[in-house]
């Protein structure tokens, strides 16, 4: 790793973070948290730390509150034990799934198609996300932490947009899987959704800008961002690829069981599961001064909106989350 300035988060402000520092850091956490079961000390490795750390701008109080957080989340909603057959009906028009394919950078790709939604459960529809989020992470490379989104406009409208479901989806990306998205593809976007973009986009960060990609079929320009992402023998046609082949419930079934088999052994690094200290949940103390930095001063003017957005996959729009009020503004 490099002692390179790390550009990150939170209130949109660059800051210089050596190796030694970022270590320090990590340490500073983890000492903060405390004894954890087996399965959420293995969640607290240097590089998830890291992500946090990134998420919140170096700020260990803040990362701390945010990943205590996300660990209260994890021991209640156990999103390492949903399985398939748990999640199998909301899968069956393929409006999220795990691509057979990664892109040039090993990483996983998960396609969305925001109009094949086919139920109205919110719970259910969240339940699949994170089996997905969980899914894909456990596909991922060891030395990758990030994710592609490949989002597939098809056949959208307006009334495949739940606010209610964007405003849990924005909740559960933003705080408990940060700086997991590499980048999203939106491919053949309705011709509002641009113009929206052009307006959000000077208030984010430029790693942010970055991540978010238009893609149009009929556009040379778009084409060489995909020839530079994918080989193209393998992207599906739908995305201008080779591969005809479409999505099928049964294969894709097949695949899901067999991933299910292995996410224990993910968990457990492969090591047999011990038993687990207990730990009391409510010991992980949320109270602390978030809003205080490591110097103890306050920045009350960010300039930039970046970890407190994120794109909605499964409606696909761009969500920024309000302040303390909860609540959240769709664009």
């Amino acid at each position: 790793m490099s002692a390179a300035l790390k550009k990150s988060s939170s209130n949109g402000s660059d800051k210089s973070v050596t190796t030694e520092e970022q270590q320090a850091k990590i340490s500073e956490i983890r000492k903060l948290i405390g004894p954890l079961p087996e399965k959420l000390a293995i969640y607290c490795s240097d590089a998830a730390i890291t992500r946090y750390l990134k998420a919140r701008n170096w700020n260990v109080k803040k990362a701390t509150k945010m990943l205590k957080e996300t660990l209260k989340w994890r021991a209640e909603y156990k999103p390492e034990e949903i399985r398939w057959e748990e999640v199998a009906h909301e899968a069956e028009t393929g409006k999220i799934y795990r691509s057979n394919y990664i892109d040039k950078h090993g990483r996983t790709v998960l396609v969305m198609r925001p109009s094949c939604q086919n139920t109205k459960s919110t719970k259910g529809q969240i339940r699949y996300l994170v089996y997905c989020m969980e899914n894909a992470i456990l596909n991922l490379p060891p030395d990758k932490e990030q994710m592609v989104w490949l989002i597939d406009f098809n056949g959208y409208n307006l009334s495949h947009t739940s606010v209610k479901v964007t405003r849990e989806t924005a909740h559960i990306l933003q705080d408990h899987y940060p700086e997991r998205l590499g980048m999203a593809i939106l491919y053949n976007p309705p011709k509002f959704f641009e113009p929206f973009w052009k307006v959000v986009k000077p208030f984010l960060e430029p790693k942010t800008q970055n991540k978010v990609k238009f893609v149009y079929s009929d556009d040379p320009n778009s084409k060489k961002i995909m020839e530079e992402l994918f080989d193209m023998e393998k992207l599906e046609s739908a995305f201008g690829g080779n591969d005809d082949s479409g999505f099928n419930i049964s294969k894709y079934a097949e695949r899901m069981r067999e991933d299910d088999k292995r996410m224990p052994a993910f968990w457990t690094r492969g090591n047999p599961q011990s038993a687990e200290p207990h730990v009391d949940l409510n010991s992980l103390d949320l109270n602390s001064d978030s809003d205080a930095s490591d110097n103890g001063k306050v920045d009350s003017s960010p300039s930039h909106v970046s970890d407190s957005e994120t794109l909605s996959p499964s409606e696909s729009v761009i969500v920024t989350k309000g302040s303390d009020n909860g609540s959240t503004e769709v664009h």
